[in-house]
């Protein structure tokens, strides 16, 4: 079971901007394939978070200390980069722990989703993610799309189901545009925060574990009519 309280959330929501690691290729030609690998990939995120996905593999290679044809020799092309980075990112970031912990009924929903919500902030609420994720909508809409698609299936419509639950509606209809719609509204509520801070640089408090909690409470306290009115009858 996850800790619902705020204490020791701090430090990973409150973490100052990255700098770039420092270059050095005595140290980097001795590297074995798979570790250099993993540096190019770090380097990358924290690069693409600070100029967006429009940044040149070129002024890559030269934060790496390396060539830009020995870039080319681990990914093929740029594409290849952004889809690894993506992958790394906002993939591999998912716990499947996290859906089983929304989804465990002997507890109240308001405990669930509030250790969802944290859990999820913690592991996600970064400079580089919060930038990347923006900089992915603006670049062609792909990345941002598929990530959207997985955040439905694996967060909104187990949610409204969660819903459905609370409520006692208990209707096995399909879940609605309308219920997803107000799903995707909490989400919504706390990746802004992460906006604010990341991307507007406004001034968000040190721990932000309160502030999630409470935007959990709050959702879950009003969105009782709304949800009986729009969920489908059946």
């Amino acid at each position: 079971m996850m800790d619902s309280s705020a204490a020791g959330l701090a430090p990973a929501f409150n973490r100052e901007r990255p700098h770039p690691i420092p270059s050095d290729d005595r140290v980097r030609r001795r590297l074995p394939r798979k570790e250099r690998e993993k540096l190019i990939i770090a380097e990358a995120i924290r690069f693409f978070a600070e100029v967006g996905f429009e940044g040149q593999t070129r002024a890559l290679a030269d934060r790496l200390g390396v060539t830009q044809p020995l870039l080319y020799r681990y990914f093929p092309d740029k594409d290849a980069l952004i889809e690894r980075v993506y992958k790394e990112v906002f993939l591999n970031a998912w716990e499947p722990a996290w859906l089983e912990t929304l989804q465990d009924r002997s507890r109240p929903l308001v405990d669930r989703l509030t250790d969802f919500y944290l859990a999820y902030t913690r592991a996600n609420f970064s400079y580089e993610r919060v930038r990347l994720f923006m900089f992915a909508g603006l670049k062609d809409g792909s990345i941002a799309s598929r990530y959207m698609l997985h955040v439905r299936d694996q967060l909104f419509v187990p949610l409204c189901r969660e819903l459905r639950a609370e409520l006692g509606i208990g209707t096995d209809a399909p879940i609605s545009l309308e219920e997803i719609e107000m799903a995707a509204g909490l989400h919504g509520a706390i990746a802004y925060v992460g906006v604010r801070r990341w991307v507007y640089h406004a001034q968000t408090p040190p721990d932000l574990g309160p502030v999630f909690t409470e935007l959990v409470r709050t959702y879950l306290a009003g969105v009782g009519d709304s949800y009986r009115r729009l969920a489908p009858a059946g």
